[in-house]
């Protein structure tokens, strides 16, 4: 069957074409499915691929910001060239792409081949999604949503985030210190407006875990993080269990990835009742 690749800027045209396809698989397709809704909502730039053959939607390729990492879906090998083709055609430049495991590595590797140039694994995944979250201990404290007093502390955080999970590397330019502010600031202005982002405080604010907004009855739990200071006392699982408990009580499927690189935290989230559904993975492109 022909496979065509069609380019839009537009997430609502995305959303329309494709949302019988991503809504089929909506917990493999939930990143791709939250970031279009976001930008139907926020209007930020963005690039997208929608390919098709005959029978449908086979594929989406998603890049907003204009400067990100492309999100890929999972999708057949003989696509992958198809929309690397697409993309080369029309001149765009990626820093990286990221997705399902398999597809993801095909992607980078004919990428690769067709620039002459390398790519760079950086960031395994595994996405794990909680049926029936199981007991859990729970630590001295309280679980409470953030609010505007706690900004500046998030700011911190957020921004501690984006290194700890290799999205950033430590730097000690105050021109790059400013940037990421000010990008941690707009995530922690819109999570905190949408009253999802959470803390454990122990006396004062010592972890923290956001959530998206249910798309196709999936809700991905995210953002968690424990300052150094005071890890290994359960504030991070205690924050994790919370939540994840709330989004199955409203009645979603609930979500979330781990760093491939850290047991410690894939122990934890099992001990909670996650299964592991897929691997996921990052490339940076030279």
């Amino acid at each position: 069957m022909e496979i065509e690749v069609f380019f839009s800027d537009d997430a609502s045209w995305v959303l329309n074409e494709a949302n019988l396809f991503l809504s089929s698989e909506p917990v493999h397709h939930n990143l791709t499915l939250s970031l279009l809704h976001t930008r139907i909502d926020d209007r930020e730039p963005g690039r997208y691929w929608v390919a098709t053959n005959s029978r449908g939607v086979v594929g989406v390729v998603v890049q907003s910001p204009l400067n990100s990492r492309a999100i890929i879906t999972p999708m057949k090998s003989e696509i992958v060239g198809k929309v690397v083709d697409a993309i080369l055609d029309a001149n765009v430049v990626l820093p990286g792409v990221a997705g399902d495991a398999a597809t993801t590595a095909r992607f980078a590797g004919e990428w690769a081949e067709r620039n002459k140039s390398p790519v760079f694994p950086f960031l395994g995944l595994r996405l794990y999604e909680v049926p029936e979250v199981q007991e859990f201990s729970t630590v001295r404290g309280h679980f409470r949503p953030a609010d505007l007093a706690d900004r500046e502390l998030l700011i911190d955080w957020v921004t501690c985030f984006s290194v700890d999970i290799g999205e950033q590397e430590n730097t000690s330019d105050e021109e790059e210190l400013q940037k990421r502010r000010v990008t941690s600031s707009h995530i922690v202005d819109r999570l905190v407006s949408d009253g999802h982002l959470w803390l454990w405080e122990d006396t004062e604010p010592v972890s923290m875990v956001a959530r998206t907004t249910a798309v196709a009855g999936v809700v991905q739990v995210r953002l968690v993080y424990t300052p150094q200071k005071y890890r290994n006392r359960g504030y991070a699982t205690t924050c994790v269990g919370k939540l994840s408990k709330q989004i199955r009580n409203e009645g979603y499927r609930c979500i979330l990835y781990t760093d491939l690189c850290n047991p410690n935290s894939n122990a934890i989230y099992r001990r909670i009742g996650y299964c592991a559904v897929a691997e996921a993975i990052q490339y940076r492109f030279a």
